[in-house]
């Protein structure tokens, strides 16, 4: 008898260690838009691991991460209500789209015909026009639990949409699994030819969204060679520079604070600090590859994104003006976040020289996104 209870005993607790190690996923209700409920669904794993995807903008509202001593803390800026999305939409955690970055006054043209997407960035289109992904409700396509915890989306812009061509229909997929990786999944398909050029415009601060340490003390590594230099409205030049001797070499890791205000460089005055597009490679990969690794020291996170995508658009924060106050109740200032979005180049469909992003009936899109969080040692 006693080596019969001893038997259960130990049975119930490896049941109990397996069912802790399954990621596992909830919804509620996150509030209302247009009309409309917006859903958050929650994906969750046995490490500690949180994500919470809300079907405003197919966007991450938090995503919760141990450090290196196993506290817990939100990396992703973001609004803890409904409200705030709709009065100050910031991009926060979206997925942004039909075409992410610029698009030169708003302008570009297929089979010899010219379209017109709103302007919203001066005198420019910016992701994908004033009511782009990131504004609309997607709808939930399935949840899943187990070895990954997931969540399907679905968004069908029509014919004309932003002025874009073709009724375009996007899956977005957001998976959690037992390893803390987190995939973003985007594919697309269309009925005419049009522009595509998904991304993720998550706000990262690895010391915690509240935090006073700000993102300036992250060490960023960006394995690329040459970036794409600005005019002074943020359009790519066409020319790709070299990174070697300038303030965008990131190929050995460095505080991002160290150059941010580096007048000297011409391209940081126009951007106020960062926000240009390095190249890693010049064409889309069969298979995700390392694209940045960011590392806060203090606490000990890191966070590797790797993607298909050629291109990263790297963003300091630089317009954070504490205008807008996020989930701990903190304001968010110059500095307080970065923004890595994987994708082609800005303003590919006016510059054939960046490759292109057109996408054709029987044609599918894809971009995925693999974020990576593990801890290093102090140092």
């Amino acid at each position: 008898m006693r080596n019969w209870r001893i038997f259960m005993s130990l049975l119930a607790a490896a049941g109990a260690a397996s069912g802790a190690s399954a990621a596992n996923v909830s919804r509620a209700s996150f509030g209302k838009a247009d009309g409309r409920d917006v859903e958050a669904i929650t994906l969750s794993n046995g490490a500690g691991m949180q994500a919470r995807i809300i079907t405003y903008g197919a966007s991450i509202q938090s995503l919760i991460v141990p450090d290196r001593d196993g506290h817990k803390d939100d990396v992703a800026l973001g609004f803890a209500t409904m409200d705030g999305y709709l009065k100050k939409p910031a991009f926060f955690g979206a997925t942004v789209g039909r075409v992410a970055n610029r698009i030169a006054k708003g302008r570009f043209t297929i089979d010899g015909k010219s379209y017109q997407t709103p302007v919203n960035d001066g005198a420019n289109a910016l992701h994908g026009g004033t009511k782009g992904f990131d504004k609309v409700i997607w709808d939930v396509v399935s949840v899943k639990s187990g070895p990954s915890a997931s969540v399907t989306l679905r968004y069908v812009s029509p014919d004309g949409d932003q002025g874009y061509p073709g009724t375009l229909t996007t899956i977005a997929t957001y998976a959690l699994d037992e390893k803390n990786q987190l995939t973003i999944d985007y594919k697309a398909t269309t009925d005419k030819p049009t522009v595509v050029n998904l991304s993720n415009h998550a706000y990262w601060n690895l010391a915690g969204e509240g935090s006073a340490l700000g993102a300036m003390g992250h060490l960023l590594t960006i394995p690329a060679d040459a970036y794409t230099p600005t005019d002074a409205g943020a359009i790519p030049t066409g020319e790709i520079r070299s990174v070697a001797g300038t303030v965008f070499d990131f190929r050995k890791a460095t505080a991002i604070g160290a150059r941010v205000r580096d007048a000297s460089d011409q391209q940081i005055v126009f951007g106020k600090g960062y926000d240009h597009n390095w190249v890693v490679d010049r064409k889309i990969a069969a298979q995700p590859r390392l694209l940045v690794r960011v590392e806060e020291p203090v606490h000990g996170r890191v966070m590797e994104m790797l993607s298909n995508q050629p291109g990263l658009q790297f963003y300091s924060g630089n317009f954070l003006d504490a205008s807008l106050s996020g989930k701990a109740g903190k304001l968010y200032r110059e500095g307080d976040a970065i923004v890595l979005e994987p994708q082609m180049f800005p303003d590919t469909p006016n510059q054939p020289s960046f490759g292109s992003v057109r996408l054709d009936p029987g044609q599918t899109y894809h971009n995925v996104i693999l974020l990576r969080f593990s801890t290093a040692p102090a140092r």
